[in-house]
């Protein structure tokens, strides 16, 4: 906000030389109003800040409610005045609330830019209820204040591991899809060829992103059963020979204490057998326990989004994650009419000009997600159709030149906030991901993930008569107008686990 400051030199008398005079002058400087500071601060909360600000606000605003006053509460003659006054005539609303936001948009290969988002504000005085596009939020998502947390969880601990091994916003989605699904003994249940399917993602990159996951501390986690779950915590002491592979492959007989049965399958001593079975129970069977498991929040998405049976995409915002305030004029109204005191006048316009601002800062909150998920969307119109192999590269800035809003107004809507879709729960930010160069006149920019599933798709298709090199798959990959240098191409087979060339061609003979 821009600020106009006046200002006057004091006189100085001097002893000699010209005498000075007084002047006056305007000038220009930015300032950041209190109420500015705090529209910013409400935008970059997540939901459950943004419910202890509100609920602060209501203990210390007297003209803020979050239910209106029931009829029986007005004066009677009040109630006889209006009724006799506006017969016939809506009323005036006696509070200000906040409003429902949806949005609807149009689901093509190649969007139309001139495409507008519109939106629709609902009264708070007509029948509003939580819509959630066709997902359940049960009653027993219990809040974080009825069960807090002693320490850090499981789930954050491994969140925290994933931000700093990967950037790529693929491999992140991949990955917190997966740690979604770690029961509390640290074990993954679930069937890696639903999770491709849920996500849209090749096997081999789920597969990818599970090693990745059995490499964070502590050691053993991710597993997908007890045989794996001790070979990662024996890997990890480099203690996995092929004997004790052995033994992990028959840990029924360990569990029946059919020792000599086990001595003979592994093909060792008794005395080795003793070591190894004592190594065993070293270890440990449930990592995951290391961690607190008291019941913590479940996340809560932000924003709907869902497809129409015309193939349009119905965005809409989660109201349940909006607190419902609004100012009670009819008390404002009714308690200055009997303030006589200069100094409570005061103070009573300044908490009612705050809760005014309190709903209107609320509802440029929402209205800025809105815009800001509906062009996130539009863009990633692809991943949502296809799948997390077609993630469009995309920064802030693509959505700032859309959108309107500055670099750092996207940055902040889209952390710590979630969308909800039919491949699962995604936090925004996860969206964005680097970019490629496509060679001269090539097009549009491609992901590093989609480089990463061309790499793929060349290696498969090799014969045991033709092995691709790393110089080769950069000529290929030059052929689809994407230049890339070969070390990248080194980078990205490595992190797909694909060993070089020539270890390819003897595990290729090896098979024959």
């Amino acid at each position: 906000m821009l600020a106009t400051h006046s200002f006057t030199k004091p006189f100085v008398p001097m002893r000699s030389g010209p005498s000075l005079q007084l002047r006056q002058g305007q000038s220009q400087s930015l300032v950041m109003t209190q109420q500015l500071q705090q529209s910013i601060k409400l935008l970059q909360c997540n939901a459950l800040e943004l419910k202890q600000f509100v609920d602060q606000e209501l203990e210390t605003n007297p003209f803020l409610s979050q239910d209106e006053l029931e009829p029986s509460e007005a004066a009677p003659e009040e109630q006889n005045a209006a009724e006799s006054e506006n017969e016939g005539e809506p009323r005036e609303a006696d509070f200000e609330s906040d409003k429902d936001f949806t949005t609807e948009m149009e689901s093509n290969e190649s969007w139309d830019e001139s495409a507008s988002i519109e939106t629709d504000y609902l009264r708070h005085d007509q029948s509003i209820s939580t819509r959630t596009s066709g997902y359940d939020s049960d009653d027993d998502t219990r809040s974080i204040e009825d069960n807090p947390s002693q320490g850090i969880s499981l789930r954050d601990h491994l969140l925290e591991q994933l931000h700093l091994e990967t950037e790529d916003a693929v491999e992140r989605m991949i990955g917190a899809y997966l740690i979604d699904t770690v029961d509390e003994a640290g074990y993954i249940k679930e069937e890696l060829s639903a999770v491709a399917d849920v996500l849209g993602a090749e096997i081999a990159d789920v597969e990818a992103s599970l090693a990745m996951l059995q490499s964070f501390d502590p050691a053993g986690i991710c597993a997908r059963n007890l045989s794996e779950c001790l070979s990662l915590q024996l890997r990890d002491k480099n203690r996995l020979d092929p004997a004790m592979q052995k033994l992990l492959e028959n840990l029924n007989l360990f569990a029946d204490g059919k020792f000599d049965e086990l001595q003979k399958r592994c093909g060792v001593d008794k005395e080795d057998i003793r070591q190894m079975v004592a190594e065993i129970r070293e270890l440990n069977p449930k990592p995951g326990l290391e961690f607190t498991h008291e019941i913590s929040q479940t996340v809560e998405p932000d924003i709907f989004v869902r497809r129409l049976s015309d193939g349009n995409w119905h965005i809409e915002l989660n109201m349940a994650n909006f607190p419902k305030v609004m100012v009670n004029k009819r008390y404002y109204k009714k308690v200055t009419q009997e303030t006589r005191n200069k100094k409570d006048k005061d103070y009573l316009s300044e908490q009612f000009g705050s809760a005014n601002w309190l709903v209107r800062a609320l509802e440029q909150r929402a209205q800025t997600m809105l815009k800001v998920a509906g062009e996130l969307v539009k863009q990633q119109d692809a991943f949502f159709r296809l799948g997390v192999r077609y993630l469009k590269p995309m920064t802030l800035k693509h959505i700032a030149a859309e959108t309107g809003y500055h670099e750092s107004t996207i940055s902040r809507v889209t952390n710590g906030k979630f969308l909800i879709c039919p491949r699962g729960t995604f936090e925004l930010k996860y969206f964005f991901t680097s970019a490629l160069a496509r060679a001269e006149g090539g097009g549009e920019d491609v992901s590093s993930q989609s480089v990463k599933h061309y790499i793929g798709e060349l290696i498969m298709a090799e014969t045991s008569e033709h092995i691709l090199s790393d110089d080769e798959i950069v000529e290929k990959l030059r052929e689809r107008n994407i230049t890339v240098a070969r070390r990248t191409v080194a980078k990205y087979r490595e992190a797909l686990g694909i060993p070089s060339s020539p270890k390819r061609k003897r595990l290729k003979l090896q098979a024959l």
